[in-house]
């Protein structure tokens, strides 16, 4: 360790101790990322004016997407939208030196892809009101979102890096799996062939930031399981704070594009998994504690699971025997 020994480790050392992780995930991420360009996946033909040059304003008729692939479009594109909010957590738990300053700027650049093609596809399609998407837009972003849970100033604020990466490694991989199944639910093959491929992108940055909080378990196991739990018992979507985010999220839900069993099963679980976290041996007394927390904390959540399909199950009986 960079740290003197008998000194507390701080954020600084720990970014340091990590550099080489940083180094050979960002090599390993430009290896396998293919660069693609967003006006290759919007149907420009589709496209014609507005009415202040000319054209004809946003109608709903005018749409082909179903209420449910609306609510998710609108979602998607929205988080995606925040970036300047997950950029600047990130840039400010890094550094914007050595590789971790490149990753910062490469992940930041990737991502702007995703809303600059969502938002091509539904204005040239004319999927969502425009005026409407641009309104929601202005609101989302200027109050921003900060995906580090509240502590009442008991955290050491020093290892808020982990807590940002713990909280994007969950995340990205939830952002994909809302990306693909959207794309399915918009029943076009052009927004499927195009959410497949920002989802491709997200799976990549799962795997970066799933990987530095692998190897940051090995040098502060403790800290890091403190990290991991308060993220998972406190998770959200960054479109949490998004207007209209509850209506959307139960259309969202109920059309199977994103729910409570796919969070965990999809998404927490198989990470949690990858990092052995119940497999490992070298947790002190307060990684102990904070795997045990996590472990009645799941226990809980599988009973919700339970639930979640049993009052599902009971709701499509319903909706067949209507039919």
């Amino acid at each position: 360790m960079t740290a003197l020994i008998g000194s507390p480790m701080t954020g600084s050392d720990l970014l340091r101790e990590l550099l080489p992780d940083c180094e050979r995930e960002v090599e390993r991420h430009m290896k396998l990322t293919r660069d693609w360009h967003p006006h290759d996946y919007v149907p420009w033909d589709d496209g014609r004016n507005f009415a202040a040059l000319g054209g004809v304003d946003w109608d709903p008729e005018q749409s082909q997407l179903s209420e449910t692939a609306k609510a998710a479009m609108i979602t998607n594109l929205l988080t995606e939208d925040n970036l300047p909010s997950y950029h600047r957590v990130i840039a400010d738990n890094f550094t914007l030196d050595d590789a971790w300053g490149f990753w910062v700027g490469r992940w930041t650049a990737e991502e702007m892809r995703h809303s600059i093609v969502m938002r091509d596809y539904l204005v040239v399609t004319r999927g969502v009101d425009p005026v409407e998407l641009e309104n929601l837009r202005m609101e989302h972003m200027t109050g921003g979102y900060n995906p580090l849970p509240d502590d009442d100033g008991q955290r050491d604020h020093s290892f808020d890096m982990l807590y940002a990466v713990a909280y994007v490694s969950f995340q990205e991989l939830a952002t994909r799996v809302s990306h693909k199944n959207t794309g399915k639910a918009c029943g076009d093959p052009i927004a499927d062939r195009m959410l497949q491929r920002v989802a491709a992108d997200e799976n990549l940055h799962m795997i970066f930031y799933r990987n530095i909080v692998s190897a940051a378990l090995d040098v502060v196991p403790d800290e890091a399981m403190e990290a991991i739990f308060t993220i998972v018992s406190n998770f959200a979507m960054p479109g949490a704070t998004m207007p209209n985010f509850r209506r959307n999220a139960v259309l969202i839900a109920k059309g199977g594009i994103y729910d409570l069993p796919q969070h965990m099963n999809e998404v927490v679980m198989p990470v949690l998994r990858k990092w052995r976290i119940f497999d490992r041996d070298d947790f002190g007394p307060t990684g102990q504690m904070y795997r045990e927390k996590l472990a009645a904390f799941l226990s809980a959540m599988d009973v919700k699971v339970t639930k979640f399909e049993e009052s599902r199950a009971r709701a499509l009986a319903r909706a067949e025997a209507r039919m």
